[in-house]
């Protein structure tokens, strides 16, 4: 195996790391349905298709739910995102469309400011996400906050 494919493995590998950090970090574990502060069917960490109220999943069914909805979440930056990003950038709006979904994000300001390679100015656009049903959330304050520190990493003060 090549060095350049070894970087590439552990960069996705690094940012498959964070992201799951901060997803599971503020979307909690919640093996029985719920729903969300807008009233969505929830389950595990976040997890909103095909929920039903009353079912209960075991961690392990939880953890695979995880995995395929970050994968989706990575398979949509990586469709609409035009540049080449470090894996905490990634990792960053991955835990971004996981939590607003795919089509927010590619008709975001965020996404038209980072393609058109204003990365600091698309990373500020995150403070913006934090209402749900017009509502200040205190919780997606604090996320956007983590996601906003990961989207900035490695650029100059």
């Amino acid at each position: 195996m090549s060095l350049k494919h070894r970087i590439v493995i552990g960069g996705a590998a690094g940012a498959l790391s964070l992201a799951t950090a901060v997803v599971s970090q503020f979307e909690g574990y919640h093996p029985s349905a719920y729903r969300d502060p807008v009233g969505i069917p929830t389950i595990c960490y976040g997890h909103t298709g095909d929920v039903d109220m009353g079912q209960t999943l075991s961690r392990a069914e939880c953890k695979e739910l995880l995995a395929e909805d970050l994968g989706d979440a990575f398979d949509a930056v990586d469709r609409h995102v035009d540049t080449d990003l470090p894996p905490a950038r990634r990792a960053a709006l991955a835990s971004f469309v996981y939590n607003v979904g795919e089509g927010k994000f590619a008709r975001s300001t965020l996404l038209k400011r980072l393609n058109a390679g204003k990365v600091r100015a698309a990373c500020d656009e995150l403070d913006r996400w934090v209402y749900a049903k017009g509502r200040k959330l205190g919780g997606l304050v604090k996320r956007r906050a983590a996601e906003r520190k990961l989207c900035l990493r490695g650029l100059d003060p």
